[in-house]
């Protein structure tokens, strides 16, 4: 559990960086970018290894219906994610909300937190979760002002369309090459 817990403080010490300490990262110049990147990846290692890791401690019984629920919100995650991807012209949401990469990101949190109740899986998501949050919270305070990009056409949803789906299939896969079945049984 250490290793998750420790992943996770390196994953939000190194994108709150820049929030907290902007004169010290502007010092860093382009080398504070190589620096955040290695930080940030072994933040993610250690939240991978830790997780897998972590002793099974049941908090809570999901119910079994919630796996639907998490399946259709991963795909309105995957989706609102890719929204801001295209250049110039976006998607529905990301002309619409600011932040669609991390509203994405709390939806996947959020989705994941309704169908593991085990405490391993709490801290990781939850904390994932207020990261996010938090990160809406602290852009928003330090760069009030917004201006909505054009909505895109009619060929940017079908792309988006497809790769959605097809980052679904392949997280799928994943899941269950990783022996964690993604669907109702």
């Amino acid at each position: 559990m250490y290793l998750l817990i420790l992943g996770l403080i390196l994953w939000i010490a190194a994108h709150y960086f820049k929030r907290f300490a902007p004169a010290q990262r502007a010092r860093m110049g382009e080398a504070g970018k190589g620096v955040v990147a290695i930080v940030l990846v072994a933040g993610l290692i250690l939240m991978i290894l830790g997780y897998r890791a972590a002793d099974f401690i049941p908090i809570w019984t999901p119910p079994t219906f919630m796996v639907h629920i998490n399946n259709t919100l991963m795909l309105i995650a995957l989706w609102i994610y890719g929204s801001s991807a295209a250049k110039g012209a976006k998607a529905w949401p990301a002309y619409k909300t600011r932040h669609p990469q991390l509203l994405g990101f709390k939806i996947w949190a959020a989705a994941h937190l309704l169908v593991n109740g085990d405490l391993a899986s709490i801290l990781l998501f939850g904390g994932l979760l207020g990261w996010a949050v938090g990160s809406v919270i602290l852009i928003n305070r330090a760069e009030p002002d917004w201006t909505p990009p054009a909505p895109a056409g009619r060929a940017t949803y079908i792309r988006l369309g497809v790769i959605t789906i097809v980052l679904y299939g392949l997280i799928s896969a994943i899941h269950i090459w990783l022996g964690v079945y993604p669907f109702a049984s």
